[in-house]
């Protein structure tokens, strides 16, 4: 069952990876170069480190779909996976800080996440296919 094409994967994942991380440097550099949060700066490292390794996942296995290698599958697989369980965490997390009523703020994260959901349901069913099997058989 071939949803997405393993092109369009990966130039998607490749491109997509690449502008989060390109924006995360310029978004951390903005931070840590304001005063009063160089102190705070040992705190973030681990969590800033930890996101820029899985967009580098995202990277890599966008990639390594583009030139038909076997480890992008697993790769951008466990790309897919972590990024819909951050994302789910993170909507739950906000849905809860909300204040009441709670619908108008489901709605907004909803048109956000279900797309980013199906793209991701997607490309993992894609990867798993006959199809994805044998173009990134090694």
């Amino acid at each position: 069952m071939d949803l997405l094409s393993l092109e369009v994967i990966g130039w998607f994942f490749s491109v997509a990876s690449g502008i989060a991380l390109a924006l995360g440097v310029l978004i951390i550099g903005l931070y840590y170069g304001r005063e009063g949060t160089r102190g705070q700066s040992g705190k973030r490292i681990l969590e800033d480190a930890l996101l820029f390794l899985i967009w580098l996942l995202g990277l890599a296995g966008g990639v390594g779909v583009l030139l038909g290698r076997a480890w992008s599958r697993p790769v951008l697989e466990l790309f897919c996976w972590t990024l819909m369980g951050l994302l789910v965490m993170t909507c739950w997390s906000r849905v809860r800080a909300a204040p009441p009523p709670h619908g108008m703020r489901v709605v907004q994260l909803a048109l956000f996440v279900l797309p980013v959901l199906a793209v991701c349901i997607a490309t993992i069913l894609t990867l798993r296919s006959e199809t994805a099997l044998r173009v990134l058989s090694g």
